[in-house]
């Protein structure tokens, strides 16, 4: 089958929310192959510690890509333990000038409590803007849902919740699954 040919993995939508003194990363369970559910329970939200330091990481894209991708974030936080913003730029420039992990197609929502980024192939660790970030089939739905909830009394756990319930409505390769993380600052 040539790749012109490969209907493709679709599979994930990941939102990071930040608000009033916690940070919640949520992520649904599906993974699709064209229009095929092929699994509707994955977990693509983790907690990791390195060095003792509370992170955690959601992932979009390809599942094997992405565990190489948060192996590689954790090598990176135990040789800067409490650094997220500086490991998760040394992991974008590797990301960006290495020839294996160039090819690697994945992208990262990131949080330690404190700082909330988005590292992406392209070499980017980007803060997003008010405090929320999606990536994923159906991030630009969670996205805009959860930005129109900021301004309201909901804690961020209620706001990725109800945000992933709405991408779910909307997008086909969205579910609502869910694996949530929280954090606190």
């Amino acid at each position: 089958m040539a790749d012109s040919d490969f209907p493709g993995w679709h599979g994930t939508t990941i939102i990071g929310v930040k608000k009033g003194g916690q940070v919640v990363i949520a992520g649904d369970g599906q993974v699709s192959l064209g229009q095929t559910v092929i699994k509707g329970t994955a977990r693509k939200v983790r907690r990791l510690s390195p060095g003792g330091f509370e992170v955690v990481a959601g992932f979009a894209g390809s599942t094997a890509d992405a565990f190489t991708l948060l192996e590689r974030l954790e090598a990176k936080l135990e040789a800067t333990p409490g650094q997220l913003a500086r490991a998760s730029v040394e992991l974008a420039k590797d990301w960006r000038t290495d020839k294996y992990l160039q090819k690697l197609e994945a992208m990262l929502i990131v949080t330690d409590g404190t700082d909330l980024l988005v590292i992406t192939g392209a070499g980017d660790v980007l803060e997003p803007e008010h405090n929320v970030a999606a990536i994923g089939s159906g991030g630009n739905f969670a996205l805009a849902a959860a930005r129109a909830m900021m301004g309201s009394d909901k804690p961020a756990e209620e706001v990725a919740r109800e945000a992933m319930a709405i991408a779910a409505d909307i997008c086909v390769y969205t579910n609502g699954n869910l694996t949530v993380e929280t954090i606190t600052s």
